[in-house]
């Protein structure tokens, strides 16, 4: 075979480019990307962040007042659904719940849903920035910026951000990789 044809093909036609870090929490494999924006390394990590993402939603919704109204009023609907069920007559009580009931020292017994507490202290939490981090920050966490749970994710996700902007600043400048920027548009008579 031709030597120079052999260099031609060996040689790819662009820039090639540096492999990176996976940006999922748990991933994190080195891996060389096939577009400059591509922030994590298979389907599987990019179907796993996008599920991050919905789950961090919801989160944020749930603290919010409108979605406490709303969780408040499903609760609601089914604590009606369940009296229905029952035709407004109260359950039959067994024998062991009810020796229970009559010892003045027991405690109450468990009722549907979560406790107070328990609540209080999952809406004050704020999930960590990080794709695939289901940490939760606690409220009561020092300065109101926190934005992640460890030095890790924030040294991560500045990495990602930090090399996305120097990208776009590059190509506000016209430093485009060969063969990628566009033609001027003919101009007509």
């Amino acid at each position: 075979m031709d030597p120079l044809a052999l260099s031609q093909t060996s040689r790819p036609s662009h820039r090639a480019r540096r492999p990176r870090c996976c940006l999922l929490k748990g991933c994190e494999r080195w891996f060389r990307p096939a577009h400059p924006g591509c922030r994590y390394c298979s389907a599987a990590c990019r179907q796993a962040a996008q599920k991050w993402r919905r789950w961090r939603a919801q989160q944020k919704y749930r603290a919010s007042s409108h979605g406490r109204q709303q969780r408040r009023a499903q609760a609601r609907r089914y604590r009606q659904r369940c009296r229905s069920r029952l035709g407004w007559r109260r359950p039959r009580v067994c024998a062991r719940a009810a020796a229970r009931a009559a010892a003045p020292d027991c405690s109450p017994p468990a009722r549907a849903g979560k406790r107070w507490a328990e609540k209080t202290a999952a809406l004050a939490c704020a999930a960590c920035n990080r794709p695939g981090c289901y940490v939760l920050l606690p409220g009561g966490c020092p300065g109101p910026g926190r934005r992640f749970c460890c030095l890790l994710c924030r040294r991560a996700l500045r990495r990602v951000l930090d090399r996305e902007a120097r990208f776009r600043q590059r190509r506000r400048r016209g430093l485009r990789a060969p063969g990628r920027h566009r033609r001027p548009a003919p101009r007509g008579p």
